[in-house]
């Protein structure tokens, strides 16, 4: 995943974020800025992840995002 991304789509995804990882607060996502370093780290401190754990944890996530989208493109597509 190109890390990258998450930065293009910060605003998109910080509503997702926050359902996923409750623990996170408005304040915590603010400070992310859309760095996904700093999103992990959060991740990390706040669920005591590992850096490998919190990194799998967050392109799990984030594929699961994208699937999403895709599926609802392809489902407006069809009507």
């Amino acid at each position: 995943m190109n890390r990258d991304i998450i930065a293009g789509k910060w605003q998109q995804l910080v509503g997702k974020v926050k359902e996923q990882w409750g623990k996170l607060t408005d304040d915590d996502l603010k400070a992310v800025e859309g760095k996904f370093d700093k999103l992990t780290g959060l991740i990390r401190e706040k669920y005591g992840y590992t850096k490998e754990k919190a990194e799998e944890e967050y392109n799990r996530f984030y594929d699961q995002y994208v699937e999403a989208k895709q599926q609802a493109r392809r489902e407006a597509g069809q009507h």
